[in-house]
């Protein structure tokens, strides 16, 4: 931490006065010994979230007024831009180690425990608040479907698509990383097709069934990766029963404990109206919550989206007043966008880390094509295993396969991945898949979904879109 010195001094550094007494602070960070070395530079935690929130505010502040792209990619744009030119900066003027400051400053980060014990949990239940209980009651089964065996197909078929690639270039990495990538890609982002679909006046159900879909299969895509990981950084076989049965544990005792803290908070919230001290309540549960899970082995993410669909429908609509309620849904989309903006930026200076060569440049752009396929697949399998699982409205499955953004959620995982070799390459391939679905995909969305409406529903007017809290 920082030391601090207590020096009794008189002026020019010569004794005081007799009688007076001159007391000087004096901070001497810990790493005074080293401090023109970077490499010697440690920081805590404050630190880095400092750093990490200014540079955000700077970089999101010169992409609004000079670049405007979408908040999030001008932040991956210019972390990556940062990243090159102090790469560059590092070649050809001498005496300039930023860049190695900046990447022992990442390498210094302990995603594994910061990202997937903190930053998932507050993603998770933010982007909970936003849906809407009642109407995904309507499309149950096909949410159900597509987040669980729709996450499990994407899975294996990215995994073994992504192995075979990783042989014809000649990886020696065991194959059970490549499965981890499957599960770690395929859960998707809502925040940013919710918006097109909006705009695009796109049926209320479908509406309900991207969010839905979304939000459990970020909780059930994490779960899958937590035992893929497992399995792979001790090297043990990986057993499919063994699978099964920690995915049940973690799965069933998730859910459950995000019904009683959700019931729980959702009391606390109706028995008062005090905006303060109810922000502070969807803070404990979420916080207290997710180290209860941690405790108890089971899954925080689900735990988290359960808890928070649970407050965002009937806590919102229920126990809140109209300024509770703008309080607490605006802090919270603050914090989801704080934390995304930070995702983001970080995705962009892991350039830094990474120093790409052929073998990143193709599983990148395996990842892009093999992600889209798999995503097809998976939709295809899920809605068609059930009788009645598929969606009515039609073109849905169109919408589902191209707004199946990667977004916060796969970054943080990949962040999470131990450092080394293989985390390097699954980071170029995570930083491929999500920067094309952003950039491209969410470009496109719209006009395609027009183009379905002019298909489908050429005179029928535009429906209600479902209440987003």
């Amino acid at each position: 931490m920082v030391e601090h010195t207590i020096e009794n001094r008189g002026v020019g550094g010569s004794n005081p006065p007799s009688g007076t007494t001159a007391l000087h602070l004096r901070a001497i960070p810990r790493y005074r010994a080293g401090m023109h070395d970077p490499h010697s530079y440690t920081l805590d935690a404050f630190d880095i979230a400092a750093m990490l929130v200014v540079a955000s505010a700077l970089f999101g502040y010169v992409n609004h007024h000079l670049i405007k792209l979408p908040h999030t990619i001008g932040l991956t744009v210019m972390g990556a831009v940062a990243a090159i030119g102090l790469m560059v900066a590092n070649a050809f003027i001498p005496g300039v180690q930023l860049d190695d400051w900046v990447a022992n400053v990442l390498q210094q980060m302990n995603f594994t425990e910061t990202l997937l014990q903190g930053m998932l949990s507050f993603l998770l239940f933010a982007g909970a608040l936003h849906v809407d209980l009642d109407r995904l009651k309507v499309a149950w089964l096909p949410v159900l479907l597509l987040s669980t065996v729709g996450v499990i197909i994407s899975t294996i078929l990215v995994g073994a698509a992504m192995w075979g690639v990783g042989a014809l270039v000649g990886l020696t990495i065991a194959p059970v990383w490549f499965f981890v990538f499957g599960a770690l890609i395929s859960p998707t982002d809502p925040v940013s097709v919710l918006g097109v679909l909006k705009e695009e006046n796109v049926p209320a159900a479908l509406q309900s069934a991207v969010a839905g879909e979304s939000l459990f299969n970020d909780g059930v895509g994490i779960v899958v990766f937590t035992i893929l990981l497992g399995a792979a950084m001790t090297g043990a076989d990986f057993s499919l029963s063994e699978g099964a049965r920690l995915f049940a544990l973690e799965a069933g005792g998730g859910i459950l404990v995000g019904l009683v803290i959700g019931w729980i908070g959702y009391k606390a919230l109706a028995s008062m109206d005090e905006y303060t001290l109810e922000v502070l309540i969807t803070l404990a549960v979420v916080m207290g919550g997710y180290a209860l899970c941690a405790y108890l082995h089971v899954s925080g993410p689900l735990a988290m989206a359960v808890a928070g669909l649970l407050i965002g429908s009937h806590g919102v609509s229920f126990a809140m007043s109209d300024v509770t309620r703008d309080y607490v849904l605006k802090f919270w989309e603050l914090v989801d966008e704080m934390l995304n903006s930070v995702l983001f930026l970080l995705i962009g200076l892991e350039l830094i880390v990474l120093v790409p060569g052929p073998s990143h440049i193709v599983l990148g752009l395996a990842a892009i094509a093999i992600t889209l396929v798999a995503r097809a697949a998976s939709i295809a399998v899920s809605t068609r295993i059930i009788p009645g699982a598929s969606l009515n409205t039609k073109g849905a499955n169109q919408v589902l396969w191209w707004g199946g953004l990667r977004g916060g959620i796969s970054i943080a995982l990949a962040l999470s991945l131990p450092a080394g070799d293989t985390r390097n390459l699954l980071l170029a391939a995570t930083f491929a898949a999500v920067l094309f679905s952003v950039l491209v995909q969410r470009a496109t969305l719209g006009r395609m979904i027009e183009r379905l409406q002019a298909k489908h529903y050429p005179s029928v007017e535009a429906e209600i879109p479902p209440t987003v809290h």
